[in-house]
């Protein structure tokens, strides 16, 4: 079945509905929808114990990240299909294109990073992900096969948008007293996510957006914040328990 071609008939708006940029008006919306993610990662960061709780997330973040790559495969063979006939199809599909090559092998990283601490790569890939990771990245797949791919923009925007700082993270590696090597991974995002984040808002403002895409990017993104914080919110369940 080929995805819906709803949202590429309809009508583009010159601007956000708000007379904001594009990536302006999603970013406060995704503002708006941030306190209850900020609230939970305050949690985890501070958290007494998290040198015992680090492991348990850095599985977490590896089994959304092993899936990215796939996913804006997904989304550029989406775009590319639409080409012609959806006024957004040439960006996105050079968008993901370029982005794949960016992110590939991230997902490595993380494996080192946790075969450090102790835990093996079979271990990893053995382990079932969180219903809540699968929420994450099955919502985008939806979108991308059955609305649009674009959707996929709110869950880059989401996940590249707000990165620990290099200084927040060495704070962390010295409270905890972890190898530093365990941080490879956060430290390459910290210094490589601010330059990928300006590109996705440069992307988004030349999008020619509908009111339904705005909807779309809203909706996506309210999506991931919450799943994502249920993430970690089973990662400090789990240490409770």
């Amino acid at each position: 079945m080929r995805e819906s071609r709803t949202l590429a008939s309809s009508a583009p708006a010159t601007a956000a509905p708000s007379g904001l940029s594009n990536s302006g008006l999603l970013r406060t919306k995704i503002h708006l929808a941030y306190p209850r993610l900020s609230a939970v990662a305050g949690r985890f960061w501070n958290h007494p114990d998290l040198a015992e709780l680090y492991p348990e997330f850095l599985f977490a973040v590896h089994s959304m990240i092993r899936s990215s790559v796939p996913l804006m495969e997904e989304a550029a063979a989406a775009a590319r299909r639409r080409l012609g006939d959806d006024p957004t199809a040439p960006l996105l599909a050079e968008y993901f294109a370029r982005h794949v090559g960016e992110e590939a092998g991230h997902d490595d990283w993380l494996l080192d990073d946790l075969e450090v601490l102790g835990v093996p790569r079979e271990a990893v890939w053995g382990r079932v992900p969180s219903r809540h990771v699968a929420s994450v990245v099955g919502s985008c797949y939806y979108w991308v096969r059955h609305v649009h791919p674009l959707a996929v923009l709110s869950y880059l925007a989401v996940l590249e948008g707000n990165p620990p700082s290099v200084e927040h993270l060495d704070a962390v590696q010295q409270r905890t007293g972890l190898p530093q090597r365990a941080f490879r991974t956060l430290i390459k995002h910290a210094h490589l996510d601010p330059h990928h984040r300006d590109d996705l808002n440069d992307l988004i403002d030349h999008l020619p957006l509908s009111r339904e895409h705005h909807t779309l990017l809203a909706l996506s993104a309210f999506h991931v914040i919450e799943q994502v914080s249920l993430v970690l919110e089973e990662v400090l369940d789990a240490h409770g328990r």
